[in-house]
């Protein structure tokens, strides 16, 4: 008696079916896809009950005639490949042809279609019910395609039943859309929900300029936020090297020694931007809506201390490589996709966002001239009228001396640009807390004549994006008063640390008030000092091998199969770290030193952190990057504190160095250093302006 059988056709599509097909946001997603790669240019979407009564797509793209509409019902009939070379560089949305015939096999469909250049004005329309075809006609239409899907699993009561809610499934429905609008700028969207228009996206002009293209995305995201966005603009350009990959494919040596170029644009928050999850970071590859976790690895390590713990950046960033480079027929869904450099990839994506927030702190410009406390404050005769003869003390009404106690002054004017300290003038509460340990001193002075002069300043005026990155409740890409582009204006706002800043007063004994033109400016001199010893320990001790210390009894390790055979290909980069590990048996390794500034209670789960580590960052990983967690609480624990006061001349050395770091805008634990409260936002507090 045989025991295996051949399925029905409607079986199989009915099988198909359950792996396309989850919700009714899967429908959505293979209608719009093939709308987009019909080269539509508007795509209206409608649905009713979430989706559960009635989706309908309808574009404007190049159609079908009567015969390709009855044969695109047929299971892996399609237009987008033709042989099997075709899959190993796949350049459209769908491919696989299963989407329809899927589809129309749980559904009641009716599909209406006529070719953009057939001048009859007669359109086919072909229902289908079930999977079996009901009626095939002529019917009158526009050039383009629509579709209309009614009662979804209507002959699959087990999957009709675990469907979610008619707002939930809207929610799934309206997701998909918003990564599809993201994706292609170029196109409108039309999106009805329950006869109601939710949305109305007009298509935008989309240059191959790298500016003009930022320009499109930036005019999508704030109409589906709408808001103004505080977002840090991402172009990066680089080759990929597949024979980097320490995990190479088993391919051969054919084509190992070609470069593919990748190009990686978009927007990503500016640091204080952040959710504590994932749900608004939108990864493209080569326009398609993906999800990858070693691409999530590499945002995270690329803001690094920029990025509070337990919070997560949001991003709409866009990969734009050889589609044979990238293989996207791994998912049922076409949600994951591999890369054949994977590690070359997360790499220049770790890289090309750590330089944009380079670049974003470098825009906010270098700090300008502090002013004594008794100066004038700086001219701005329609905010600030100041008398002379009244400093900006801290006096209290009807008294004679300072709230706050103030040293008095050798300087009564305005101070020049704040020059550079030596070691020596460095505020002396860090000195009396560094002196005792080595590895938190101050580095030695740098030649900075060169570095950040004042004309340099005045040209990164109007640079963009220069606000304080605040977060809104309902969507971390919209931040209220953020800057203008410089698309927009040739002269935009000064930045933050570039213009002159009078020193009024310190607040609960830590956060040090400035007033400058714009507005007022707070401090936060821990935050400050943390920044500033961080950076300058990490410059200290880059500058060699990482140091190594000999453990008094070495420790054995057993690792997995997989993890054994990472570890010996990563021998070197662990060397290079200062971890003396070393083989000793088939998957046994002997621990016997550890940099100095790593504490490890039990070994195995130390190299086991290590691992992961090094799995998440790649191969260009730091020398010192495993020990800087505890360089972040060594200098917290060294840094000025609440309680310790500064003086002027402390607090500009403090400034001053905090001038030359890098990333001077946050603390090693992502918390900002300095923010900023603008004369709009006081005089709204105060209802002076609505």
């Amino acid at each position: 008696m045989n025991r295996i059988r051949l399925l029905s056709e409607q079986v199989a599509n009915q099988i198909a079916a359950g792996e396309v097909i989850e919700r009714p946001a899967s429908v959505v997603k293979e209608l719009v896809e093939n709308a987009l790669d019909a080269a539509a240019l508007h795509v209206t979407v409608e649905i009713q009950a979430g989706g559960r009564s009635l989706i309908r797509v309808t574009d404007d793209g190049v159609g079908m005639s009567r015969d390709d509409a009855l044969l695109c019902f047929e299971r892996h009939a399609t237009s987008k490949i033709q042989c099997a070379e075709d899959l190993n560089a796949i350049s459209s949305m769908g491919f696989r042809g299963e989407a329809l015939p899927s589809i129309a096999s749980v559904s009641r469909l009716s599909l209406t279609t006529r070719e953009k250049d057939d001048d009859s004005g007669e359109a086919t329309r072909v229902q289908i019910e079930g999977g079996r075809i009901i009626a095939v006609r002529s019917a009158s239409g526009p050039p383009g395609t629509c579709v209309e899907v009614r009662q979804l699993f209507f002959n699959l009561p087990a999957r009709r039943k675990f469907l979610r809610s008619n707002d939930t499934e809207r929610a799934h429905i309206q997701h998909y859309l918003l990564l599809a609008a993201l994706a292609f700028p170029e196109v409108g969207f039309t999106f009805l929900n329950d006869q109601r228009l939710v949305w109305q996206l007009p298509p935008l002009p989309m240059p191959d300029s790298p500016e003009a293209r930022l320009e499109a995305l930036r005019e999508r995201l704030r109409a589906l936020y709408g808001a103004e966005l505080n977002l840090v603009p991402v172009t990066a350009r680089t080759n990929l090297h597949p024979t980097d990959n320490p995990q190479t494919d088993e391919s051969g040596a054919a084509g190992a020694s070609s470069l593919s170029e990748l190009l990686v644009w978009g927007f990503i928050g500016a640091p204080g931007v952040s959710r504590a999850t994932r749900e608004d970071q939108h990864i493209f590859v080569n326009r398609r809506p993906i999800e990858h976790r070693g691409l999530n690895f590499a945002l995270v390590e690329g803001y690094h201390t920029a990025l509070m713990k337990g919070r997560y950046p949001v991003c709409c960033l866009f990969l734009e490589l050889s589609p044979a480079e990238v293989d996207v027929n791994v998912h049922p869904a076409k949600r994951e996709v591999r890369f054949r450099a994977e590690y070359a990839v997360r790499a220049a994506v770790t890289d090309a966002i750590r330089q944009a927030l380079i670049g974003w702190h470098a825009r906010q410009g270098t700090f300008g001239q502090i002013i004594s406390k008794t100066a004038p404050a700086p001219s701005e005769p329609s905010r600030v009228k100041s008398p002379q003869t009244q400093p900006a003390t801290g006096l209290q009404p009807g008294t004679t001396e300072p709230a706050v106690p103030v040293r008095p002054r050798p300087h009564e004017t305005q101070t020049p640009p704040p020059h550079t300290p030596e070691p020596a003038q460095y505020p002396k509460q860090a000195e009396r807390k560094t002196d005792p340990t080595s590895t938190v001193a101050p580095a030695e002075p740098q030649d900075v004549s060169a570095a950040r002069p004042e004309a340099d300043a005045a040209k990164q005026i109007g640079s963009g994006l220069i606000a304080t990155p605040t977060v809104d409740k309902t969507s971390p890409f919209a931040a209220a008063q953020s800057g203008a582009s410089t698309s927009q204006t040739t002269a935009g706002p000064v930045p933050l640390l570039a213009v002159p800043l009078r020193m009024v007063g310190v607040i609960g004994h830590l956060y040090v008030l400035f007033e400058s033109d714009r507005g007022l400016v707070l401090l936060d001199q821990h935050a400050a000092h943390e920044r500033v010893l961080y950076e300058q320990m990490l410059n200290r001790l880059q500058q060699g091998q990482a140091p190594s210390q000999r453990l008094l009894l070495p420790a054995t390790v057993e690792l997995s199969p997989r993890d054994a055979q990472f570890v010996k290909e990563q021998l070197a980069t662990l060397n290079r770290l200062g971890i003396g590990l070393s083989e000793f048996g088939e998957n046994t390794f002997l621990l016997d030193a550890l940099p100095p500034y790593v504490k490890a209670k039990e070994a195995r789960q130390f190299v086991i952190e290590v691992i992961d580590e090094l799995k998440a960052t790649g191969q260009a990983v730091n020398a010192l990057r495993l020990g800087e967690e505890m360089i972040a609480r060594t200098v917290c624990r060294h840094a000025v504190k609440a309680h310790d006061p500064l003086d002027l001349p402390e607090l500009e050395a403090l400034v001053a160095e905090l001038r030359r770091c890098t990333m001077p805008y946050t603390c090693p634990h992502g918390r900002p250093t300095l923010i900023e409260i603008n004369y709009r936002e006081i005089e709204k507090k105060f209802g002076r302006v609505t």
